[in-house]
């Protein structure tokens, strides 16, 4: 509610990456992002770590996720984001079958838009050190890129390794001056601002959580830096699912991931 609430009081339209079980567990929740005209995406069902998942098991969570989120919303998808951004091989593959149009979890750009390298296109070899070091020894095949586009993630612009106190998770930190985090996602900006292509257009998303989010003190956090942004001639806030619209019709450029060699 204090999320909403903020987003109403600067007039700013967010992008929500939910998991089917908080959908289904708390639906009246999630029609009030809904009726507030806010995207939903798709983040895994119980936020289950994709990397540690069958095929299967991600296809059968990917299959539930759809049709939970599109009975809420009353439309599919366009969008997801891996839990943890632990993405497996297996994953845009996945997403050219299901149709979905963009992911949020890789990081091959930090602050452009692109269609992600498909993972079945290219060969490389993993490192299996029980056989002869000349088994892996060999670069990867050409990068040739999917169908998905990308919204790159960025652990540098999340509120959770800061802001959340798990005593489970190492990277985790809780009592982290916003002020700290305030200057980090200012100088992030202010550079990209400065350096950003000739057409002038770069994103920055920024991933929050309601729980982190919510806090007091990093409401306030967010208010400054909203309000510092909107000091900056040509900002936009939009939905992820706007700048793929913007990047698949070329008023955002992005950028193109090239990698790997001829074999």
């Amino acid at each position: 509610d204090r999320l909403l609430k903020l987003w109403d009081k600067y007039n700013i339209k967010t992008t929500w990456f939910t998991p089917a079980h908080s959908a289904e567990s708390f639906p009246n929740q999630i029609r009030k992002i809904v009726e507030k005209g806010h995207e939903i995406g798709l983040h895994g069902y119980t936020h289950e770590f994709v990397s540690t998942l069958s095929e299967q098991q991600q296809r059968d969570v990917l299959g539930k996720s759809i049709q939970v989120l599109t009975d809420i919303v009353g439309k599919k998808p366009r969008g997801w984001t891996a839990p943890a951004w632990s993405t497996s091989k297996e994953t845009i593959k996945l997403l050219e079958e299901f149709g979905i149009e963009y992911d949020h979890s890789f990081m091959h750009h930090d602050s452009q838009p692109y269609y992600v390298p498909s993972p079945h296109l290219s060969t490389y070899t993993e490192t299996d050190v029980s056989k002869p070091a000349s088994h892996w020894m060999t670069p990867m095949s050409t990068l040739k890129p999917s169908s998905v586009v990308e919204i790159p993630a960025n652990w540098h612009l999340d509120d959770w390794p800061p802001f959340q106190l798990s005593l489970s998770q190492p990277s985790t930190h809780g009592f982290v001056d916003t002020a700290v985090i305030e200057r980090l996602w200012k100088e992030q900006f202010e550079f990209l601002y400065r350096e950003c292509p000739e057409d002038g257009s770069f994103v920055f998303p920024i991933s929050i959580h309601p729980q982190v989010s919510g806090k007091p003190q990093v409401i306030l956090l967010h208010e400054r830096l909203i309000e510092w942004i909107n000091g900056h001639e040509g900002v936009e806030w939009v939905t992820m699912e706007k700048i793929v619209d913007e990047f698949k019709s070329g008023k955002l450029n992005g950028v193109t991931v090239e990698g790997g060699a001829e074999l």
